[in-house]
């Protein structure tokens, strides 16, 4: 009995760095989902599929506004950001999701535990910001577009994209380094992946005031960037009802409709489960809510930007009218 109290409080006096080098390893069991069967195969085919296509999705964006001039603009520079962005973050957990729909339960050590806690939480916060910098280049271009390309130059949208990733990783740092730092006594995390909530359901303390820190770093962050959201795109709707006609109004709308559906997607999930009500994670529907912003919209991201866009559709072809020339050349 004294070795299970020496256990279970041990952890509370180390760091992060002690996590990595002390030789007391904490191993942790992934659950995953509670599938059978043939639903199971199913289930672990589907998401490979869905995987693949939103590798190979995101990768086309990239590829296709690096190649064609005709997408050289800051709105598909941030498009191509967001792409590149999506391919670590849906990378992050997919992983372990395959692993546990083929083989069931998943050992996974406490140092990649927190690593993957850390770095999918700063590629979500990392997407928070990158989302509401999108909502300004759309605010500067609908509002201001005679100052548009002056104030979006190149060195602007490299600074903001770098800004971004920066803000976004550095506050992830606040709630993944008190999660580390909490005693386990118990091993089984309730999801998919290492996340907030089931890994402090494991703690051996008391973790409402964790819970209440990593609300507000969260909460307000994801707040703070929606209000910023709303309001341009409350100054866009202003400046586009002010268009003489129906036709000019429609087009304005149309380059924002895609980047409100992923606002809408992405911050409508990641609310629920950061920020609702207890009972989304005590009835375990929080794992069931992340596929939603972890995996179904990086997977939908390259759909919603390519299907009903003119302009990159119009890309498509200009590349494969060049693709076919360099290949009749002799």
């Amino acid at each position: 009995m004294l070795k299970s109290f020496i256990f279970c409080l041990y952890p509370l006096f180390l760091g992060i760095m002690d996590h990595v080098n002390h030789t007391w390893t904490q191993n942790f069991i992934l659950a995953g989902f509670n599938i059978f069967g043939t639903m199971r195969s199913l289930a672990f085919l589907g998401t490979l599929c869905i995987y693949l296509l939103t590798v190979s999705g995101n990768l086309f964006i990239i590829v296709l506004v690096k190649t064609d001039s005709g997408l050289s603009t800051p709105m598909y520079f941030f498009i191509s950001v967001l792409s590149f962005l999506e391919l670590w973050y849906v990378s992050c957990t997919v992983p372990t999701l395959l692993h546990t729909l083929l083989h069931g339960s998943l050992p996974i050590s406490s140092n990649l535990c927190f690593t993957q806690l850390y770095v999918f939480h700063s590629l979500g916060l990392t997407e928070c910001y990158l989302l509401c910098v999108m909502a300004l280049d759309r605010y500067l271009a609908i509002c201001l577009p005679l100052r548009y390309h002056a104030l979006m130059s190149t060195q602007v949208q490299r600074w903001l994209a770098g800004a971004t990733w920066l803000a976004g990783f550095s506050s992830a740092l606040v709630p993944a380094s008190l999660t580390a730092t909490l005693p386990y006594c118990l091993r089984e995390v309730a999801h998919y992946f290492c996340d907030l909530a089931p890994l402090m359901q494991l703690a051996c303390v008391d973790t409402g005031w964790h819970a209440q820190v990593y609300i507000v770093v969260i909460g307000l962050i994801n707040t703070c960037n929606l209000l910023i959201i709303l309001g341009l795109y409350g100054g866009i709707l202003k400046a586009v009802l002010k268009l003489p006609s129906a036709a000019s109004r429609a087009k304005a709308l149309s380059t924002c409709s895609s980047h409100i559906t992923v606002v809408t997607l992405f911050y409508g999930s990641a609310w629920i489960v950061y920020v609702g009500p207890p009972a989304v994670h005590s009835e375990g529907r929080d794992k069931f809510i992340a596929l939603v912003y972890a995996f179904l919209t990086p997977f939908l991201n390259p759909i919603i930007y390519t299907l009903r866009n003119k302009e990159v559709k119009e890309a498509v072809r200009r590349v494969t009218r060049r693709i076919k020339g360099e290949s009749k050349k002799p």
